[in-house]
């Protein structure tokens, strides 16, 4: 089997496997199906960062950081104030999504 190598060691097997179930835990995803996910989201990653992803809705801007046992979220809304959460990888990708990305 060729594998092709697209960037920063991905390969085209990578992006074509299926994120595992909603329902898992994040500490059981791979780090390369998170990064997919938190694509997925809408999210980029810093480029001289690349713990660092950037997200942003109507109502928010977001900074998330891959931390070793959790994801951190710092909110900034429209008015100035900030809120800052911590998601540990136990919870499951769903529950995390609902939490970061649903209003």
């Amino acid at each position: 089997m060729l594998t092709f190598v697209l960037f920063d060691g991905f390969s085209a097997r990578h992006l074509a496997m299926p994120l595992p179930p909603a329902t898992t835990p994040l500490y059981n995803h791979p780090l390369h199906a998170i990064e997919r996910w938190l694509e997925d989201q809408g999210c980029t990653r810093d480029p001289q960062d690349v713990e660092q992803w950037f997200c942003e809705r109507p109502g928010w801007k977001a900074c998330l950081r891959l931390e070793e046992t959790s994801i951190w979220v710092r909110y900034t809304y429209p008015d100035g104030n900030t809120k800052t959460l911590s998601f540990p990888y136990s919870l499951s990708r769903q529950d995390v999504e609902q939490a970061i990305f649903e209003d």
